[in-house]
């Protein structure tokens, strides 16, 4: 090893990225979307890995349950996944992304509660800075204008 090289810190990404660079990419499982990957989609600015990975996660999770009839066993429900289902993976994170694959199984077997499906929640796409809602500073005094004002809820 020379000078300028750097060793890496065992087991620490190899790839190391800036906050919001961190993509997902959906995949249509039942091949019937336009183009040779049957990417759907790439959802971008994640704020970090862990970010992505709750997205993807919670993504594939609400898939199965779409994809879950009633009745159906475990088998049934993957077959059905895999049939008419989306998968979701973290662009470019190795073996440091979430994979389906680890999970199927469990998913498969007992439903999902309404918060693990909640994909919707942590799309970046949705977020918005506390300076975005504030806008622009108010200089005058002036509460004529009152009236007309909306209230932004936070979740």
């Amino acid at each position: 090893m020379t000078d300028d090289t750097i060793d890496p810190v065992e087991g620490a990404p190899e790839t190391v990225t800036e906050p919001g660079t961190w993509s997902v990419r959906i995949i249509d499982l039942s091949g019937a979307s336009e183009g040779e990957d049957d990417t759907v989609e790439v959802v971008k600015d994640f704020i970090d890995l862990m970010h992505a990975n709750a997205y993807a996660r919670a993504y594939v999770r609400d898939s199965i349950e779409r994809c879950r009839t009633p009745g159906a066993s475990s088998k049934e429900v993957i077959e059905n996944w895999f049939a008419f289902g989306e998968n979701a993976e973290v662009v470019d994170a190795g073996e440091d992304g979430w994979k389906s694959s680890t999970e199927l199984e469990d998913f498969a077997a007992s439903r999902a509660t309404p918060m693990e499906r909640d994909w919707r929640a942590i799309d970046p796409r949705r977020l918005v800075d506390d300076e975005e809602i504030a806008g622009p500073p108010d200089d005058d005094d002036d509460d004529e204008d009152d009236e007309n004002r909306h209230e932004v809820i936070r979740h």
